[in-house]
Formats: C-alpha cells, sequence, structure tokens
C-alpha cells in the first residue's frame, strides 16, 4: 500500500508540472482553491467534529501542533515525514514512519501548500478537500480494494523529520 500511495502521490506531480531551469526541480504553482461545495462540506465537518483548526485561502484546515524549529519546506524540498491518513469516518488508508519525497512539489496540493506552515522537527494536522486531496480518482490498493473513495475529505497528521 506505501509502494501503491508513493506512486500516486509522485504520479500527480508528473501530471501537474514542468520543468524550471534552476537546478532541475520539476514544479509548478497551480494555486488550486477548493470549490465552494467543498469547502462548505470541509467546514461542516470541521465545524460538527468540535476542531480547532485555521482555515487557508485555497479552502483547508489546518492545526499545528508544534511549529518546529528548523529549515521549512519549500517546493523543490526534499522531505521525510512520518505521517498518517485518514477518512472523516475515521478508516486509515496509509501511514509511514521516515517516508522520504524527493520533492515536495510533487505531492498532492493540500500537502504543497500546507507544510511549509511548518519548520523541521514540527507537526500539523491537515484537513484536505477533494480537489486539494485525490479529487474525482478512486485509489485501490494491490489487491484493488478501494482506500480513499472519489471526492473524499482526507486528513493528514504529519510530522515534518528533516528538510534537505
Amino acid at each position: 500500500m506505501r509502494i501503491f500511495l508513493l506512486c500516486v502521490l509522485t504520479g500527480s506531480f508528473f501530471f501537474n508540472s514542468c520543468l524550471k531551469k534552476d537546478g532541475g526541480c520539476s514544479y509548478t504553482d497551480v494555486n488550486t482553491v477548493a470549490i465552494a461545495n467543498e469547502q462548505e462540506q470541509l467546514k461542516s465537518y470541521v465545524d460538527s467534529a468540535g476542531i480547532t483548526a485555521m482555515k487557508d485561502w485555497r479552502g483547508f484546515y489546518y492545526s499545528i501542533m508544534s511549529a518546529g524549529a528548523g529549515d521549512s519546506a519549500k517546493p523543490c524540498s526534499q522531505i521525510t515525514v512520518t505521517y498518517k491518513g485518514w477518512l472523516t469516518n475515521g478508516k486509515i488508508f496509509d501511514q509511514q514512519s521516515n517516508a522520504v519525497f524527493t520533492s515536495l512539489g510533487s505531492l498532492i496540493d493540500g500537502w504543497r501548500e500546507g507544510m511549509p506552515l511548518i519548520r523541521k522537527g514540527g507537526r500539523i494536522l491537515l484537513y484536505i478537500p477533494p480537489s486539494l486531496g485525490y479529487g474525482p480518482k478512486n485509489l485501490t490498493d494491490n489487491a484493488g480494494n478501494t482506500v480513499v473513495p472519489p471526492n473524499s475529505i482526507i486528513i493528514f497528521d504529519i510530522n515534518l523529520v528533516n528538510v534537505q
């Protein structure tokens, strides 16, 4: 399952990026904003669950549990994270310890926009609407079982272990 999620996250990078001339990092700032309906659904979830979180102008919510003290991630940063991702029904769809992503810019928009809010050693909870997450895709595991249904709100608890 970890390899599958890594492939999906990396695939998102290749479909949403172009080559920059400043050292080979491929990244395009897409500035995606969640549609109003998704923002309303996410706000309803956050409110009904009694979650204390800040709303970003793009439509995701976040709670900084620990700001960290080291470097912050930039689009072309390689990051090492420990994370858990789950759906609003509580079902965990992925979790990893010390996962390395070669470019923050290769990840879903919710991560690309949320991770720079903390520094190395920090921890953040991200509440991500579908258009900043996996959108209308039906994500499946290697056995063909659905792990993230289309248009799902997803939640990540992320510890930023290292930034390079």
